[in-house]
């Protein structure tokens, strides 16, 4: 049986930080591969600013070539908002029967994960939630198993690596003028700054 990661999010824009918690989330969780979900409209950051659709699914292709343990995976992509996880997961069970679908998300994303839409039915459709954890932090699954009976059996803690890198934080750096290329693979860094994307903000 076939052990798939499913690596949701917005990837504005997709990092080295990205791709190192997807290869330990590989080796850790004893995973097949790993697919890639890119939320064209995330519903939590309804009023944002968010690069369009197009370009970050560019970018994140371009982060993604040559490595046949990560596969993009266009469920979100080719179907109308909202864009729910419950139903992204339920849409990669119908298309990969007989296999485990292991959840990737950090500790913030679980102790929100009542406040997600229908949490209950998303917890349902996982056969694993995999948590990112960073060094030293701990997290009692108690209070959120009475609000989601059935989550604890589902949990299972990786160790991630204590990386201060986030893609907010590098917009932020690239339309400040500041030097980045070192937190992105060489062609993601060059699609960034031939579009001149990021700099306006």
């Amino acid at each position: 049986m076939s052990r798939l990661g499913i690596f949701g999010g917005t990837f504005d824009p997709p990092h080295v930080g990205h791709l190192i918690l997807a290869t330990e989330a590989l080796y850790q969780l004893q995973l097949e591969r790993i697919l890639w979900v890119l939320t064209p409209c995330p519903p939590h950051k309804a009023g944002q600013v968010i690069t369009p659709a197009a370009e970050r699914l560019e970018l994140l292709q371009a982060a993604l070539t040559d490595n046949a343990d990560f596969e993009l995976s266009r469920v979100d992509i080719d179907r109308p908002p909202p864009h729910y996880a419950v139903a992204t997961m339920e849409m990669l069970r119908a298309a990969n029967p007989g296999a485990t679908l292991v959840y990737l998300m950090g500790g913030d994303s679980l102790s929100d994960l009542p406040a997600w839409h229908n949490p209950q039915a998303f917890v349902r459709a996982c056969d694993e939630i995999a948590v990112m954890r960073r060094p030293g932090k701990e997290h009692d699954l108690t209070e959120l198993e009475e609000t989601l009976p059935g989550l604890t059996v589902r949990v299972r803690f990786m160790q991630a690596p204590l990386l201060e890198i986030s893609s907010s934080r590098l917009r932020s750096q690239i339309a400040a003028g500041r030097r980045c290329r070192y937190y992105f693979l060489p062609e993601v860094y060059r699609l960034i700054q031939e579009r001149g994307l990021y700099r306006s903000r």
